[in-house]
């Protein structure tokens, strides 16, 4: 823990964000809060087995290889966190007690029981405010450059919670602010009769959501935010056609 609280990331750990194709010029910046699942050396395992640490608990299953191809075929800049939401959450307030969950769908998180004040800012300086920074800051930069931005914000969810089955193929949220996108991309999901949409389902975007609020809100940015089953992304193949009907939603939605 003492070393947690003075220096979290050590030279062989990653650093906190990965951008694929930084330069891309479509209107969409896409983001995924969840898409890593590393952990920091100075943390250990999190009081973890390997199976949990590979588990939806810790990362959104299929969401850095399907981000990837989207940012691909819409030419589009993708950011996407490095670390576990397990080391802290990312889509979470920092200073709220779920950013370094002790619980998670009945596994307890032994390594987040007993975190001092120290150890939570450091954490949260590490990894929590670099990967938000570099998304301000590209948020800044196409304004700057007049470059139209719509956030696209990248999620998976696990196909069973607490024992009870999700129907959802996909959920597009949404909540305040611009939500002309998200209910655009809503309606041309919901024009595929082959797949089941959620309309803020499985979950409900709330005051709990902190990436799409702190940054599409105060800027006056259109936004979605998307969910897709996990067992549907969890390979190449999945990931591939996936991305490819969300390319032909988006850009429907957008023009």
């Amino acid at each position: 823990m003492a070393r947690e609280a003075t220096t979290l990331l050590g030279p062989d750990d990653p650093t906190p964000f990965a951008i694929d194709n930084a330069e891309g010029r479509s209107p969409f910046l896409l983001v995924g809060d969840h898409a890593g699942a590393a952990i920091p050396a100075a943390v250990g395992d999190l009081g973890l087995k390997s199976a949990d640490r590979a588990r939806h608990i810790a990362v959104d299953i299929g969401v850095r290889e399907f981000g990837r191809e989207l940012a691909r075929l819409l030419d589009a800049p993708f950011i996407h966190q490095t670390y576990s939401r397990l080391v802290i959450d990312c889509n979470r307030d920092p200073g709220h007690e779920d950013a370094m969950a002790i619980q998670s769908d009945g596994t307890h998180i032994r390594g987040n029981s007993a975190l001092d004040d120290a150890a939570r800012q450091a954490r949260i300086a590490a990894i929590h405010a670099p990967y938000h920074a570099v998304i301000s800051a590209m948020l800044d930069a196409r304004q700057a450059a007049g470059i139209e931005t719509i956030l696209l914000s990248l999620h998976s969810f696990t196909p069973k919670l607490n024992g009870v089955a999700r129907p959802w193929h996909i959920g597009v949220l949404h909540w305040l602010g611009r939500t002309e996108f998200a209910m655009a991309m809503l309606a041309q999901l919901q024009g595929d009769k082959t797949i089941c949409v959620g309309d803020n389902a499985p979950y409900r975007m709330d005051a709990t959501d902190y990436t799409i609020p702190v940054h599409a809100s105060p800027r006056n940015l259109p936004y979605a935010e998307l969910e897709i089953r996990q067992d549907l992304i969890s390979d190449h193949c999945g990931q591939a056609h996936w991305a490819g009907l969300i390319q032909k939603a988006t850009t429907s939605a957008w023009r």
